[in-house]
């Protein structure tokens, strides 16, 4: 576990999740990062009960990057609170297979997330059930390569909406190189959870008790980020 805990304290705990594990237990039963991390603390704490541990926002399962958890009811509420006014900033790094029209941006759309496929689609404001969604983004580098042009961005998320990177992106057929479920360029693949080049890269919050501003990076690594050559921001 020492490999993938960037910090941990009373409050909170701090981790860089590995791509292609799920965040909770899911249908397949195979091995997730909460319940890691509760064995983690039951070990570390001895305790003599499974220990109070929360979700506090999502990476999706090929997804990897910086997460934090609340060890406390109280962090819990606190960290939540951050999540809905903002307050926590979440950056990312990802791999985009085409070209957007410009340097820096701003993407605004309205999602609307099917349960039974588990896919979400832009639709038109006013859509019932449909939920507003924003990122700012800008592109680091533009590369010809023998898989075409391939797009290296910094993406800022201002919602967390489902899915939210992958759908807005490959609205403008840009979308995250590995992806198999939105970008048609690999939707076709066998292997389902190929590895993506989106990456949960910087963290910022208030911590929930000090109220110190914390600040957690962690570079991309793997064979979805091998296509490019990367540059630390």
């Amino acid at each position: 576990m020492e490999d993938i805990i960037l910090y941990e304290d009373s409050d909170i705990i701090v981790c860089v999740k590995p791509y292609g594990m799920p965040v909770q237990e899911d249908k397949s039963r195979d091995t997730d990062l909460l319940s890691m991390l509760k064995n983690h603390i039951f070990e570390e704490e001895e305790l003599d009960e499974e220990p109070y541990l929360a979700m506090i926002h999502r990476l999706d399962r090929p997804v990897g990057g910086v997460m934090v958890f609340a060890k406390t009811q109280k962090a819990a509420a606190n960290l939540s609170d951050q999540v809905q006014d903002g307050t926590m900033v979440k950056f990312y790094q990802a791999v985009l297979t085409g070209e957007l029209p410009n340097e820096f941006g701003e993407l605004q759309d309205y999602l609307l997330k099917d349960g039974k496929t588990n896919t979400t689609k832009v639709v038109k404001k006013g859509t019932k059930g449909a939920k507003k969604a924003v990122l700012q983004y800008e592109v680091l580098d533009v590369m010809e390569t023998d898989d075409g042009i391939l797009s290296y961005v910094l993406i800022e998320l201002m919602t967390g909406r489902h899915h939210q990177i992958r759908v807005q992106m490959a609205s403008r057929g840009c979308g995250i190189y590995g992806d198999t479920k939105y970008n048609e360029k690999f939707s076709k693949t066998k292997r389902v959870y190929r590895q993506m080049a989106l990456f949960a890269t910087r963290l910022e919050f208030e911590h929930p008790t000090t109220g110190e501003h914390m600040v957690f990076k962690c570079e991309p690594e793997g064979e979805a980020f091998d296509v490019i050559e990367l540059d630390e921001f």
